[in-house]
């Protein structure tokens, strides 16, 4: 076997250990990314839901906030769901629900995502004669 040297001590542990910290720094990325789609599809699905149930004959801006609401803390409880704000306007026939969402990361120094979501339905109901 050859001799080592002093400046060859410890080489083995740098290299160990960024073989371990960048894949799980990936992983970690990875995950956080996984979970902020997730909660896309969520929010987008619960003012979907809100819109529908506020268009019906005799719906209501409430009624409207309450399912998306609902449909939220059904499918997006937790920390993640915190910072998620659900508003319903009706025009005409038409009833609007809007999302505003900022989704925190459980992971430290990974930056907040904040996007606003927004669905419409009609009542069709006004169009059979």
């Amino acid at each position: 076997m050859g001799a080592h040297t002093a400046r060859d001590i410890g080489q083995a542990s740098i290299t160990y250990l960024l073989a371990t910290v960048v894949p799980l720094t990936v992983f970690v990325l990875m995950a956080n990314l996984l979970m902020f789609l997730y909660a896309r599809g969520v929010v987008r699905a619960a003012v979907d839901e809100g819109a529908r149930a506020g268009a019906v004959a005799n719906g209501s801006d409430a009624e409207c906030v309450a399912r998306a609401s609902d449909a939220l803390d059904d499918l997006l409880g937790g920390r993640l769901g915190d910072n998620i704000s659900v508003t319903c306007v009706a025009t005409g026939a038409e009833m609007v629900a809007i999302a505003n969402v900022t989704l925190t990361s459980p992971y430290l120094g990974i930056t907040n995502w904040s996007f606003v979501a927004e669905a419409r339905a009609s009542d069709e109901s006004s169009l059979v004669p």
